[in-house]
């Protein structure tokens, strides 16, 4: 049976960029694919890099889904372009390779925002957070401060949430993070397929979570959120001792189960010398339109976190329905209904983290 451009297409689809967990094609390096009616293929790519090493992998890895598909002798033209500025090949640092505003040398403050279990809305906080805190930068004249990574590696959920869906664009070795609502993200969800599981053990996720603090132009923002998986593992620890966090943001909502756990979140950070710049409380009650407020997980657990650890409360986050809608809409509730009692919440603690923030730097 001869071969045609859709199974050639589909046998490229299989080839990853050397480092990263996605396909040539996602990447937008394909330029062409010719097949001859005796059954000759050609397929041309153009890739940008400073490194001769990724276009001779990208060459053979072709060649061998090529001749798995079916095509004999195919041909394989892949024009390489060096990046402006790029230092000599034969530098040995990895590192070195990529461009000076590469990675997160030119952030001022690393904040990871954690929880030790999931289901407390973490990764819907550290959203709002995000834009509250973009708001603020935007209305003193200085947008694109702020950066949100991702690093739920198992559940990324932040790309729904803060309406984002295209794949990030190369420039060489460096990922360029989309932007909405003035927050750069970047995130394992828009390198992979939606539908696509994430079966990985700890190494991998490392390696990505690395990439994410190297390989992204992040530029220079004032403040880069990171939202940590749940719980306490090797990824939260080495994310911990790796990243130059300035400080922590513990996530709860007010039941016993959750407040004990977020403790035991918190003493990772302890154990390696991060502060706890406060503990925000989810989730934690209904208000009618009289004000009238109802507790139904309780009351009073954030406050417990917070005076255990010695540290601020920075605010309670009512349940609104707004929010949830928000967040399967992909327009957080401080831009949704920024007069909300949920968005003036998340402005209030944007703001203390901003003067925290100063405090610890002085």
């Amino acid at each position: 049976m001869p071969i045609d451009k859709e199974t050639i297409e589909k046998a490229l689809g299989q080839v990853r960029y050397p480092g990263f967990s996605r396909d040539i094609l996602s990447f937008g390096l394909l330029r062409g694919i010719e097949v001859t009616p005796d059954g000759k293929v050609t397929v041309g790519l153009a890739v940008t890099t400073a490194d001769p090493e990724i276009p001779k992998k990208l060459y053979n890895d072709i060649e061998a889904v090529l001749k798995a598909a079916g095509a004999i002798d195919p041909e394989i033209a892949i024009t390489v372009t060096v990046p402006k500025n790029a230092p000599a090949a034969s530098t040995p640092s990895t590192d070195s390779k990529l461009p000076i505003d590469a990675g997160v040398k030119n952030v001022k403050y690393i904040v990871a925002v954690a929880s030790g279990k999931g289901g407390v809305g973490k990764s819907t906080f550290a959203v709002n957070l995000a834009c509250a805190l973009a708001r603020s930068f935007t209305e003193k004249g200085q947008p694109g401060r702020v950066g949100l990574m991702d690093c739920d590696i198992y559940g990324p959920s932040v790309p729904l949430m803060i309406g984002v869906n295209t794949r990030p664009e190369m420039e060489g070795e460096v990922l360029i993070p989309l932007e909405n609502f003035g927050v750069k993200i970047m995130s394992m969800g828009l390198l992979i397929d939606a539908d696509a599981p994430v079966v990985w053990r700890g190494p991998m996720i490392m390696k990505t979570i690395s990439q994410f603090a190297s390989n992204v132009r992040w530029g220079e923002c004032e403040i880069l959120l990171i939202d940590l998986p749940p719980g306490t593992g090797d990824a939260q620890l080495s994310i911990a001792q790796s990243m130059a966090l300035s400080g922590a943001i513990i996530v709860t909502t007010p039941q016993t189960a959750a407040v004990s756990v977020a403790l035991r979140g918190a003493a990772m950070f302890a154990k390696v010398g991060i502060p706890i710049i406060g503990v925000a409380e989810n989730m934690s009650y209904l208000e009618d339109s009289n004000g009238t407020r109802q507790y139904p997980f309780g009351q009073g657990g954030g406050l417990k976190v917070a005076t255990t650890l010695d540290t601020e409360l920075l605010g309670e986050v009512p349940l609104d329905a707004a929010v949830r809608q928000g967040g399967d809409l992909g327009i957080p509730i401080v831009i949704s209904h920024p007069d909300s009692n949920a968005a003036r919440v998340f402005k209030s603690v944007a703001l203390t983290i901003m003067h925290k923030l100063g405090q610890i730097s002085q």
